[in-house]
């Protein structure tokens, strides 16, 4: 009868074991694909700002593209996607404080070489 309930007993500790073990290996997965998902998104939104950047040092840009570029586009493409996920893939290095200054710094940078005053 001992030998029964010892037996039980270990097949149970044996289950539960691997079951949490499975457990851990799920949020491992999504651990990585968030950290895949966030990679992703930056290096997206790494490019359309290259780009951006790009067309604003080109001499052959209109100046209503630079304007949509300045006070649409660029800035838009900043808050919504790069500083969230360049946040999400460095914890703790930048604040949005800092993040939102450099782009600031930025912006008026280029609104100053180009005399472009945005709207709002």
């Amino acid at each position: 009868m001992k030998t029964k309930i010892l037996t039980t007993t270990l097949f149970l500790i044996i289950l539960t074991g691997c079951d949490n073990q499975s457990k851990v290996a799920e949020v491992s997965d999504s651990d990585e694909t968030d950290s895949s998902i966030a990679n992703a998104q930056f290096e997206k939104s790494d490019k359309r700002i290259n780009k951006y950047l790009d067309q604003l040092d080109d001499p052959n840009t209109t100046p209503e593209a630079r304007i949509q570029i300045l006070c649409v586009d660029y800035p838009t493409e900043y808050k919504k996607n790069y500083m969230p996920s360049l946040m999400r893939l460095s914890p703790g290095e930048y604040t949005e404080a800092e993040l939102l200054s450099d782009l600031e710094s930025a912006l008026d940078y280029y609104k100053d070489s180009f005399e472009i005053k945005c709207s709002n």
